[in-house]
């Protein structure tokens, strides 16, 4: 176990409670003790033998005490091997050895809560200290080290049960303890450096910053820190709010899977798709997603994946809406479109997703990739013994791309490529199936032959049925329950035919 020997210590803490019995250890066992400045006045106090660090380097205290323990005359005891040719350099320079270091750190973080006032926050960031604990936790396999006030026990007892001998494990487990103290710190440190210019260092890093009129609620301060400019030019309306910016947001995520088909038209309020559909024209294409739900589509957002014409302006314009986008518009429906000043234009110049995605929350921010990925009919496995028919499969992957975008737990309702139902953000997934059949038929829609798409897997066969008894016909989901067995079974009995694609897409 590579016992060692503790000749001498060099002890320096900022915390002084459960020190005595450690001292008063360490001269029983005579073990030499060197220190520092209050903690050196402190084992003075308890009339035990200390000397000075000052008597090792030559030199005092300086430069009202930041500079005390950083010479060369103590850093070369505790980062000395116990090696010949290490120890010849020892003696060379009169650099005494150095078996045991006992620290404990400013307290930074009780003083960064304490007060606001820089200065006294700065004196307490430990230099010497925080050196100390590192060199001796580097060379644990000759050195002891002691990182904070937590260690001082399990410090006493080892002196108390070992007479003065530590064993490699016990020094191992301290020089652990010592970097977790020393990485704990420097991030401490950190993070009160990065709230302070968190914002500046968000500022200088992209193109510009604007300071919006409020955020979720007028009672709320919000900014924008990006470019706009690189996504979209404005053609028209009102400054972009907060709750527009974040719908804006999803609106472009739900149309870039839809960048490279037929014309598609959608309509979000408060970030979920509530109409969707691809057709012929623009015109059709809006004319089937407002069908979808008439009434959430007042005060919506608005997107196309083609350019918006004089027709479907029209149309489009006998609606009350917050934000219209669209790759480009006809110059007469541009012009009729500006009319209503107060109307959001906006000029998508392309559909590109970030590959990154960012949420604060706590004290921090998460982060993740993306959720780009998107089945295509390769990636369906039909595990019914009903097949869906090519038509299904163009309506299961369209439901797919439509119930990705929408908040968990959600179900959604296609038909001939139209959104004619959607239950979403439920904490029950039959509530979601419920809610999506129940607002397909308050919109005069047939279920009789839809398709039904899932976000996540149906832990039990009630979704399916409660399907089945509406008229559904096929169902997409990833699959991945215990009992998918189950929903299987019903379908295979009951005529449906179902896939599964292996890839859940929650959305919180």
């Amino acid at each position: 176990m590579n016992p060692k020997r503790i000749n001498s210590a060099l002890v320096s803490v900022f915390s002084k409670e459960g020190l005595e019995p450690i001292v008063r250890e360490l001269e029983k066992l005579n073990i030499k003790i060197y220190s520092t400045g209050g903690t050196q006045r402190f084992i003075e106090n308890l009339d035990i033998p200390v000397e000075a660090v000052e008597n090792i380097t030559s030199y005092p205290s300086i430069l009202d005490g930041r500079v005390k323990t950083l010479h060369p005359k103590v850093f070369g005891g505790l980062l000395a091997r116990r090696e010949e040719d290490h120890l010849a350099q020892l003696e060379q320079y009169e650099i005494p050895e150095i078996d045991l270091v006992i620290v404990d750190l400013y307290p930074f973080e009780d003083t960064v809560a304490s007060t606001n006032d820089e200065a006294t926050i700065i004196e307490k960031i430990d230099i010497g200290g925080i050196s100390l604990i590192r060199a001796a936790a580097k060379n644990y396999k000759d050195v002891v080290v002691v990182p904070s006030k937590n260690e001082y026990q399990m410090m006493l007892e080892l002196l108390q049960e070992q007479q003065g001998f530590t064993n490699l494990t016990d020094r191992k487990e301290l020089a652990r303890r010592a970097f977790k103290v020393s990485s704990n710190y420097d991030t401490a440190i950190y993070s009160h450096f990065n709230s302070e210019s968190e914002d500046l260092a968000f500022k200088s890093s992209i193109h510009q910053y604007e300071v919006l009129r409020y955020g979720e609620n007028p009672h709320q301060q919000g900014v924008f820190y990006g470019d706009m400019s690189e996504l979209f030019d404005k053609l028209n309306g009102k400054a972009i709010s907060f709750n527009n910016l974040v719908d804006i947001d999803a609106a472009i995520n739900i149309m870039a899977e839809f960048k490279d088909a037929d014309p598609t038209f959608a309509i979000l309020k408060h970030t979920n798709t509530c109409g969707l559909a691809s057709r012929d024209s623009v015109q059709e294409a809006w004319q089937a997603a407002l069908a979808g739900d008439n009434i959430s589509a007042f005060g919506g957002i608005l997107i196309s994946n083609t350019t918006i014409d004089l027709a479907t302006a029209e149309e489009i314009n006998t609606l009350f809406y917050e934000v219209l986008i669209a790759p480009s518009f006809d110059k007469a429906a541009l012009e009729l479109l500006k009319k209503k000043k107060k109307r959001i234009l906006l000029q998508i110049k392309h559909f590109n997703i970030r590959k990154r995605s960012f949420k604060s929350l706590l004290n921090g921010v998460i982060e993740q990739d993306t959720d780009l990925k998107m089945e295509t009919a390769d990636d369906l496995k039909v595990v019914t013994q009903k097949a869906p028919s090519i038509a299904q499969v163009s309506d299961l992957l369209f439901a797919n791309k439509a119930v990705k975008h929408l908040k968990s737990n959600t179900i959604v309702l296609i038909k001939n490529n139209q959104l004619i139902g959607m239950g979403c953000g439920q904490t029950s997934r039959v509530d979601a199936c419920k809610q999506a059949i129940a607002k397909a038929h308050s919109f005069g829609f047939d279920t009789q032959d839809a398709v039904m798409a899932s976000d996540a897997f149906f832990p039990f066969p009630d979704c399916v049925e409660i399907a089945d008894k509406a008229g559904i016909v096929s169902v997409i989901q990833p699959g991945g329950s215990i009992k998918d067995q189950e929903s299987i079974d019903y379908c295979n009995k009951n005529d449906l035919s179902m896939v599964m694609t292996g890839t859940r897409h929650f959305k919180h």
